[in-house]
């Protein structure tokens, strides 16, 4: 015997004799010694799938990197070399705070996530040293004998070695929703369940090798930035190409007057500070992780905050049809009888041929079936022969009320009319039958009878199938109404998907997955030239695991934002990739992990709830984006003008830092705001977001440069006067601008701002106010300046809100000419393409 394998893959497995499997693993019916099996454990690892832990250490800092931390940081620095202390410290506390506010929101999901997990199988029987014993799963090592009974989660890759037969639920494994009967020779993958028999089996594979640890090496990847992290970058770089352009045009300028270069210095960090979303990623992070916790109260656990955004834009849902559009739980259809039989007969009958403590699916469909369970009590079952692959078929020996015996049986019609031999005309009306129920997607049972040891008769036959789940009809419809396409992803055949799929009205058109993706086609191959296709079909049948990734990955090349349902390991590739990945109740840990949303209530239903949270998040951080945006422009325009135009500093540093806090902090309160509900899937538009902002901020610009004119040259105000006018302006506008970007329409129109975000306003301006009153940090202004101020400030807050109005409606306006544009294209290329295919036909047909 050579050196034996830690480690055979289960496909190589399948072609093997047992008896050279386990010369090859090094092991024989006595099963390994406890000697060899810790030596094993040693080298092979344990059964278990290796978990990443990032360091929480590094997982913190890592939120001190990136585009906005390092403006912020380069403002400390400068702060600290001019040594304006007191703006330092403010800087570095708002610095801090963005990145304890993420990583504790982060650790709070991994923790709500970490606490869903299980092991995937506890407890395993092995013989070791020539005896059985219970040992834990994750001490399993290949060459181990294991014995699996009705129940066994299977803990490892597994080849049958002894024993009649074993049926096992894989429909996490392979999306097949029926049990699937194995017999000696066959392979169990690791996951499975065990529904009937008892087997003996020698171990192939364990932990990472796996077929269940192969699936979850696909999702073992990082994901891709999401839409929501490159918006946040897309603002920065805006933000960062003006501020830089501004601090050479001003620093040129101040050199060229012969200015100080502490002076210039000075000035560079305060345009700086101006320039920088301080707080930005903060408010967005607490807008998406109040988002988080609201979502959880509705059963559903974010893992990623980012996903929220995700889920706002998403306009394809890919659903897992197993556990998911349907029950995984099988049911009997409309029985159809033989001969003038009663539906009721038939079902009495199938239920007599069934033993119901042995929880074979099918027995407890037939069963449950029973108009009256009290029937079958009446009768006693005197002998019982359970289904094993070979004979295909249950049988019975009954015994009824008055003593009269007589035999019934089930299984696979072909057996039982074999059993009957009816004549010619029923035997194919029986055939003609069981072929429409199988276009239908059942699976189909003939049912017999034979009294005291006459011939079997044939009574009927018993459709079944998996039905779809109560709620799931209603939410394919409200995702409809929310913009949503939702298609059907399985491995079961394209009959059973058709017949599901029309019955929640999700449409026919299911297509096979090898119609997209032949076998032997790279695994990139294909994505722009199927993706189209593929998301005119209603579903797709036969997937494997990596169809189902490539599925999605082609709906994303194709502009698609996608989303992906699914509970099981083949599911776990395409919920990793997809946009917003979605384990629902149930789903094996590597769903799990994989996932954005992890669903812990049975159903779909609080899917479209969650979609209408998002999108209301969405429009909070939008909102506030605009609000930001338009503040940054207003602020640095002034602040450079006003500096190249007086040659002084309108405000001082310290003003400026108080706007940040004053602006930035109670704004946070925009994570409980009211706001209407998009009907669409909605996405990050920053031409239309920077659109809006810059008009918003040149009417700021304009707004101050009046009030600095009447101040300065009308009213003749001495500068530390000044300064603290055009501070309180800033402060008042700033924060009205908030209630102008809100909102699409009149800014005095419903939704109203939530209480805690009016609230947290009238503070903020309450403490503007005391600030210039009692002149704390500031030149105090007498009271009749502030509400003149106030006055000035709400004059124009109706002339941005007007401007804004104009804008959105000719963004609009010409947003839907594109699109008419693009509809005028497409049918005129369509159009182009069927007159070039006739003419080629006609020119085909003559010659």
């Amino acid at each position: 015997m050579g050196t034996p394998k830690f480690s055979i893959d289960s496909e190589k497995a399948r072609d093997m004799d047992p008896g050279e499997l386990a010369e090859e693993l090094g092991t024989g019916k006595e099963g390994l010694s406890s000697q060899e099996a810790s030596r094993r454990l040693k080298e092979a690892g344990p059964n278990a799938l290796p978990e990443k832990k990032v360091n929480p250490v590094m997982k913190f800092l890592s939120y001190f990197w990136g585009p906005i931390p390092w403006m912020i940081e380069i403002a400390a620095v400068l702060s600290a070399v001019v040594k304006h202390w007191d703006d330092f410290v403010i800087i570095s506390v708002l610095l801090v705070f963005n990145a304890v506010v993420g990583f504790w929101q982060e650790h709070q999901a991994s923790s709500a996530i970490d606490a869903l997990k299980s092991q995937l199988a506890l407890k395993a029987r092995v013989r070791r040293d020539g005896k059985w014993r219970q040992i834990d799963a994750c001490e399993l090592v290949p060459g181990d004998i294991v014995r699996l009974r009705l129940g066994d989660v299977i803990p490892a890759d597994v080849k049958l070695t002894e024993g009649d037969y074993l049926t096992v639920d894989q429909s996490a494994m392979t999306g097949e929703s029926l049990p699937v009967n194995k017999k000696e020779g066959d392979i169990a993958y690791s996951g499975s369940v065990t529904k009937q028999g008892e087997m003996v089996a020698l171990v192939v594979a364990t932990g990472a090798d796996t077929f269940f640890g192969k699936t979850a090496r696909l999702v073992s990847g990082p994901k891709g930035a999401s839409h929501f992290q490159k918006a946040v970058l897309s603002i920065g770089d805006y933000l960062i190409c003006l501020s830089v352009g501004l601090v050479i045009v001003l620093v040129g300028v101040q050199l060229w007057r012969g200015a100080d270069l502490l002076k210039i210095t000075q000035f560079a960090l305060i345009l700086t500070v101006a320039s920088i979303p301080v707080a930005m990623p903060a408010v967005l992070s607490i807008t998406m992780a109040m988002g988080a916790v609201a979502l959880s109260k509705m059963k559903a656990i974010v893992s990623r905050l980012e996903s929220i955004e995700e889920m706002a834009g998403m306009d394809v849902l890919c659903s897992d049809k197993t556990g998911t559009l349907t029950q995984n739980k099988l049911k009997l259809g409309d029985p159809v009888g033989a001969g003038g039989t009663e539906a009721q007969e038939i079902i009495l009958a199938g239920a007599l041929a069934s033993k119901e403590e042995d929880g074979d699916p099918i027995d407890l469909a037939v069963i449950g079936a029973l108009g009256n369970r009290e029937e079958i009590t009446k009768y006693e079952q005197t002998g019982f022969s359970p289904f094993d692959p070979v004979s295909k078929r249950t049988e019975a020996q009954i015994k009824a009320p008055g003593g009269r015996t007589f035999a019934v049986t089930k299984g696979a019609p072909q057996v039982i009319l074999a059993l009957c031999a009816p004549e010619d005309r029923l035997k194919q009306e029986v055939l003609s039958s069981v072929e429409g129920f199988a276009a239908k997607g059942f699976r189909t049972l003939g049912v017999a009878r034979s009294d005291e040891g006459a011939g079997w008769k044939f009574l009927g036959i018993l459709p079944l199938f998996d039905p779809p789940r109560e709620d799931s009809a209603d939410t394919v419809k409200r995702a409809g109404e929310h913009g949503i396409k939702v298609k059907m992803v399985t491995g079961d055949n394209v009959a059973i998907a058709r017949e599901i799929s029309s019955r929640l009205g999700m449409g026919a058109d299911i297509r096979s997955a090898e119609e997209f993706f032949p076998q032997g086609e790279g695994p990139e191959s294909g994505y722009a030239k199927t993706g189209e296709e593929i998301v005119r079909a209603d579903g797709f049948a036969q997937v494997f695991p990596e169809h189902k990734y490539r599925i999605v990955k082609a709906m994303q090349a194709a502009g698609h934002i996608t989303g992906m349902t699914g509970d099981g390991v083949n599911d776990a590739p395409a919920l990793k990739q997809a946009d917003m990945g979605i384990a629902v109740s149930g789903a094996t840990d590597a769903a799990r992990a994989a996932a954005d949303l992890v669903l812990t209530a049975p159903g779909l239903s609080v899917i479209v709830k969650a979609i209408e949270e998002a999108r209301k998040i969405f429009e909070r951080m939008n909102s506030y984006a605009i609000y930001r945006i338009t503040e940054t422009i207003r602020i640095m325009l002034f602040m450079v003008l006003a500096m190249l135009a007086f040659n002084m500093y309108p405000i001082t540093a310290v003003m400026i830092i108080l706007l940040a806090l004053l602006n930035d902090l109670p704004i946070m309160s925009i994570a409980k705001d009211n706001t209407w509900l998009d009907p669409r899937p909605v996405k990050w538009k920053m031409k239309r977001v920077l659109t809006v902002s810059t008009v918003l901020g040149a009417l700021g610009l304009v707004e101050t440069f009046a009030l600095l004119y009447i101040v300065k040259e009308v009213m003749g105000l001495p500068h530390g006067m000044l300064q603290s006018v055009i501070f309180l302006k800033l402060c008042v506008a700033g924060q009205l601008t908030l209630l102008v970007a809100r909102t699409k329409n009149p800014f005095w129109s419903k939704p109203h701002p939530a209480p805690v975000l009016a609230g947290a306003l009238l503070c903020t301006q309450a403490i503007a106010a005391c600030i210039v009153g009692f002149g704390f940090f500031v030149t105090a202004l007498p009271f009749k300046y502030i509400l003149g101020v106030w006055a000035y400030a709400l004059v124009w807050v109706f002339i941005e809100d007007w401007a804004k109005i104009q804008v959105y409606k000719h963004l609009s306006l010409k947003g839907r000419r594109h699109t008419e544009f693009l509809k005028v294209l497409g049918a005129s290329l369509k159009h182009h393409s069927a007159s070039h295919h006739l003419s080629g036909q006609v020119a085909e047909d003559t010659a």
